[in-house]
C-alpha cells in the first residue's frame, strides 16, 4: 500500500517517559496540562494525514523495542505513567528510539521524513529546553520548517520553558504557536518541490 506524502509532519518528543529522573517531579504538573492540549492536536492530525512520529528516548533500555519501553515507562510506579497512557502512539503512527536528546541523532529520522516528504516538522513533547530544543536546533540545520506548538511542549518551570522558545524563535526563526492555531488540513497537503537536506 503506497504511503500517503505529507509536507508536515507532528513529532512528539519523549512523551513516553516515567519521569524518574532528578526534576521530574517538577515536569509532572506541567506534563500533565500539555496532556490535555497535545492528546487533540494528534488526534486533529491524524485525521487530517498528517504524519504523527513519536520519537522517544530508549531510557538506557538498548534491548527494548516500542511494547518494552511503552512498559517501563507505565509501570505501576512510574511518576510518568498517567501522562504516558493518556498519549500512547495509535498503530499507525510512527515511533523512534533515540538515544540522546536530539530526534535527529543516530536515528531514522531523517530517512522517514524523506520518504514521507515532509519539509515543515511540528515540534511538541518533553522538555521544551532539552530533547525540544535539541531537536529544533538540528531540523534548523536539516533546512526543515519549523513550528513549535507552546502548549503543548512542557519543561520543569515556566521560567525554562519561556527562554527555550524565545531563543527558538529570536535565533531560528521558528515559528511560535498553540497548537489550535495550526490548520492541519491545510499542512498535509502535498510535499512541496524540492529536497531537504
Amino acid at each position: 500500500m503506497p504511503v500517503k506524502q505529507s509536507h508536515a509532519a507532528l513529532l512528539i518528543i519523549d512523551v513516553i517517559n516515567d519521569l524518574e529522573f532528578p526534576g521530574g517531579e517538577k515536569v509532572l504538573p506541567w506534563a500533565r496540562k500539555m496532556v490535555e492540549r497535545l492528546a487533540p492536536v494528534a488526534e486533529q492530525a491524524r485525521r487530517a494525514g498528517v504524519p504523527v512520529i513519536y520519537v522517544n528516548d530508549n531510557f538506557g533500555q538498548w534491548r527494548s523495542n516500542f511494547d518494552e519501553l511503552f512498559e517501563y515507562c507505565t509501570r505501576s510506579d512510574a511518576r510518568g505513567r498517567e501522562v504516558a497512557l493518556a498519549l500512547k502512539p495509535h498503530p499507525d503512527d510512527y515511533f523512534i528510539v533515540k538515544p540522546k536528546h536530539s530526534a535527529f541523532f543516530s536515528t531514522s529520522l531523517v530517512p522517514l521524513l524523506e520518504y514521507l516528504g515532509t519539509s515543515h516538522l511540528i515540534l511538541t513533547g518533553i522538555a521544551t529546553n532539552l530533547c525540544v530544543f535539541f531537536s529544533a536546533h538540528d531540523a534548523h540545520m536539516h533546512e526543515y520548517e519549523l513550528s513549535v506548538l507552546s502548549d503543548c511542549c512542557c519543561a520543569e518551570s515556566d521560567t525554562d520553558h519561556d527562554i527555550a522558545l524565545d531563543q527558538l524563535k529570536r535565533f531560528l526563526k521558528v515559528r511560535i504557536c498553540r497548537g489550535a492555531e495550526l490548520d492541519m488540513a491545510h499542512l498535509a497537503g502535498p510535499p512541496r518541490t524540492g529536497p531537504v537536506a
